[in-house]
């Protein structure tokens, strides 16, 4: 039998791990096509069946688990044994995997990404974006970026914003057509711009009246599933958006929005980093971690 060379391991191991080719193929840095090669690969010298392969599925065949079951804890030691060795470079190198909501991911890329890059430039940073819920470590990343209430149990967070202020925003022109709501429950009587939640379900809008939280599910003819969409439209004047001052402020200081029920809104958990608390952190990471920490500490002084 011939031997596995470290790039067909790993691979086995991203695909048993995502389940998909193209987002295995990402991980381990390869192409679908040449992540496929690698899988042959290994198949034809272990001379056994890795994988269960459909048009649609990708599933690992009793064998294949088994393998990777006694492989994985040994790669996760080479990568470990890796990086305590790149902890003694003068500067940290390495890749750092982040996984994030696309909204998220535009408030942090000025602040947080580009800031780190230029002081690290030989850490390399991959920003995955989806706004569904994933498992940070089932699906390979070292750290993820949320809503501080949003982050697992079990997780390490470090905040990066304050909590969030929000308002409902409408054009001036949209609000000289249609007089602005002064309470939440005068909402009924608008067009709003409604936004459709990761799970398909439509999003009530919140707001804090007599000190009771009421859940609205306001009227529209506009359903949209991205803050940065639901602005634009708001924008061009279709109807009032309920989004975090954070989209809208800049809107607002030019006179294109205004904003309006912002007392009755309460504030929501600002964004967070988190990451493993039992994994060992690499030296990426732990750059990562000591950079937010500066940036915190700086803004107290």
């Amino acid at each position: 039998m011939r031997m596995l060379s470290m790039e067909e391991l790993a691979s086995v191991v991203a695909l048993a791990r995502r389940q998909n080719f193209r987002a295995a193929a990402r991980d381990v840095g390869a192409s679908p096509t040449v992540l496929s090669q690698r899988i042959a690969a290994s198949e034809s010298k272990l001379g056994v069946r890795l994988f269960n392969r459909t048009t649609r599925s990708v599933s690992l065949t009793t064998a294949g688990s088994q393998f990777v079951a006694e492989i994985e804890p040994a790669l996760d030691a080479v990568a470990h044994a890796v990086d305590t060795v790149n902890q003694h470079r003068a500067r940290p190198a390495g890749k750092l995997r982040i996984n994030s909501s696309v909204g998220a991911a535009r408030r942090v890329l000025k602040t947080l990404v580009v800031e780190f890059s230029r002081r690290y430039p030989e850490i390399e940073i991959d920003l995955v974006t989806e706004d569904r819920p994933i498992d940070i470590v089932a699906e390979g990343f070292d750290a993820g970026i949320r809503p501080g209430d949003a982050v697992p149990k079990d997780m390490v967070a470090l905040r990066l914003e304050p909590d969030q202020r929000f308002s409902i925003v409408g054009t001036p022109e949209y609000l000289a057509e249609m007089s602005a709501p002064k309470v939440p429950d005068e909402l009924m009587s608008h067009r709003c711009i409604r936004s459709r939640m990761p799970s398909g379900e439509i999003d009530r809008w919140e707001f804090l009246v007599n000190g009771q939280i009421q859940r609205m599910e306001v009227p529209g003819m506009v359903t949209l599933d991205d803050a940065g969409l639901m602005l634009e439209a708001s924008l061009a004047g279709i109807g009032l958006a309920y989004l975090a001052d954070w989209w809208t402020q800049t809107a607002r200081d030019e006179g294109r929005l205004i904003g309006m029920l912002g007392e009755f809104i309460p504030t929501s958990a600002g964004l967070a980093l988190y990451y493993p608390s039992r994994r060992h952190q690499s030296a990426a990471l732990q750059a990562l971690t000591a950079f937010i920490g500066d940036h915190r500490r700086a803004a107290l002084q």
